[in-house]
């Protein structure tokens, strides 16, 4: 992947943390930046958009892309499947674009170790009341779900160490600036 055109970037971060809002200002300020669109099994929330937000597809689909080795990575994560589809990486990579793997820990790691080189971001909340706070205020998930997403915050925090660089979202113009510098000096 790395002897593309375009650059490959390596984006985590817990549920909640504000990683997506981050993204959507950067790919506002430099239309070169894009994301990459990953399959997930999950129900859509309310106002995704097949496609644009995710692939959302069945688990049958998904096990038999794995199967045909369609992804670069993929993982399990609060009971569903989510993956990046390598077709759809090489053509962005080919036309020249910055594209975000925006994708949990597991899957994060799986990539670092084909791809040891590949510039990584880990963005973080101020601390963890706040991350509480976010995922609440959303309103998208039930209680259970909410609590998931918690435990697996405080192991996917115990990681930062492992990325290349690491953003902390307490002020969301502050951590675009950061992130795009990063970007831009690579």
């Amino acid at each position: 992947m790395t002897e593309k055109k375009g650059k490959l970037v390596l984006y985590s971060g817990s549920s909640g943390v504000g990683k997506g809002t981050i993204l959507k200002k950067l790919m506002e300020l430099d239309e070169n930046v894009c994301l990459s669109v990953s399959d997930t099994t999950r129900d859509p929330r309310e106002g995704e958009i097949n496609g644009v937000h995710y692939n959302f597809v069945t688990r049958e689909s998904f096990k038999n892309k794995i199967a045909d080795g369609g992804y670069l990575e993929y993982a399990e994560y609060c009971h569903n499947f989510y993956g990046t589809p390598m077709q759809q990486l090489r053509d962005l990579l080919d036309e020249g674009k910055t594209v975000f793997l925006e994708i949990e820990v597991e899957g994060a790691l799986q990539v670092m170790k084909k791809y040891p080189e590949i510039l990584s971001i880990f963005v973080l909340p101020p601390n963890f009341e706040t991350l509480e706070h976010r995922l609440r205020s959303r309103g998208t998930e039930d209680e259970a779900t909410i609590e998931r997403r918690l435990e697996k915050a405080k192991e996917e925090i115990g990681c930062r160490g492992r990325y290349k660089y690491n953003v902390i979202n307490n002020d969301l113009d502050t951590a675009v600036k950061e992130v795009y510098d990063i970007i831009h000096a690579q």
